[in-house]
């Protein structure tokens, strides 16, 4: 992982808030609809309603301090559909503000080692599950931002197909 993508963890607090300090090992890349995220981007939650494509190797874990999905046994440098979906997607629905929609990725020593799904979503810590199951320190994170469509304050990213005839005078 590059630096500059480590410190928008930081700036983003994702170190810190929902992972301690770590060094990452692998290359985590997240996309929507064909288009791959960047660490920090804001967007629009009808943007993020269809399924992520993660790619990557181990354990799939997203918090917003609600559980989203929970994959397991995923075969390193593959993606999230050839693991074992323990926790299905739940598209992000923040009811106001700003969120923050984390992607944390932990090696596995072995497969089935993530056993019991947790009971609930809501109130979901990654440290605390990463203990529980012997997961160590992540090897890679990424995240995103979303507010509820018409919300106000923070950055968006708003896509405008260009335009196709002159402004009126």
């Amino acid at each position: 992982m590059s630096t500059s993508s480590r410190d928008s963890l930081v700036l983003g607090r994702v170190i810190g808030d929902v992972v301690d300090q770590f060094s990452p090992t692998v290359a985590l890349q997240v996309s929507y609809n064909g288009r791959r995220l960047m660490n920090g981007a804001d967007l629009r939650p009808s943007a993020v309603a269809a399924r992520p494509r993660v790619e990557v190797g181990g354990t799939d874990l997203r918090q917003c301090y609600t559980l989203v999905k929970l994959v397991t046994d995923i075969p390193g440098t593959t993606d999230v559909g050839y693991g074992r979906e323990v926790i299905c997607y739940e598209s992000p629905r923040p009811p106001a503000g700003i969120h923050r929609v984390v992607f944390v990725l932990f090696r596995q020593m072995a497969r089935g080692s993530v056993d019991v799904a947790p009971l609930l979503r809501h109130n979901f810590c990654t440290r605390n599950f990463a203990v529980d199951h012997g997961l160590g320190s992540p090897v890679a994170a990424a995240f995103f931002t979303c507010q509820p469509e018409g919300g106000t304050g923070g950055r968006r990213l708003v896509i405008r197909p260009p335009r196709t005839t002159p402004p009126a005078p």
